[in-house]
């Protein structure tokens, strides 16, 4: 039981850092102007962006493949790999879609966070 609520605190803590992403890409490219005024010009850093991917990737590589032996859907972790692949795209592929498809990526690592955490909390085997 105490391994199965670290587990959903990092589905939580996943959803969080990827929704947090998903919008600071979308937001700010319409106030990045106004970031200096209001002191927050380091949102604008790429450095920003490498950091929370980065901890998407732990965050997420971390929760669902630990997760995955005891409720063995791969839904979760397809949804990862196409939530790395939207953000990616947008940072090296499709520069010019990148305020599209890095937010949904974002959104989709959120995704697979939440089927994550559904999953294992009706899994019948317990973690």
């Amino acid at each position: 039981m105490k391994s199965s609520i670290k587990v959903e605190r990092l589905d939580l803590w996943g959803m969080t850092a990827s929704i947090g992403c998903a919008i600071h890409c979308a937001a700010l490219p319409l106030v990045a102007t106004a970031l200096p005024l209001l002191g927050l010009d380091f949102l604008a850093n790429a450095w920003v962006e490498v950091i929370m991917i980065v901890l998407s990737v732990i965050l997420g590589t971390w929760s669902l493949l630990g997760t995955f032996r005891k409720h063995k859907s791969t839904m979760p972790i397809l949804l990862l790999i196409a939530g790395f692949f939207f953000i990616l795209s947008g940072h090296f592929l499709w520069q010019e879609l990148e305020s599209i498809l890095i937010p949904l990526g974002g959104f989709t690592l959120a995704f697979a966070h939440f089927i994550n955490w559904k999953l294992v909390r009706t899994c019948k085997h317990g973690l």
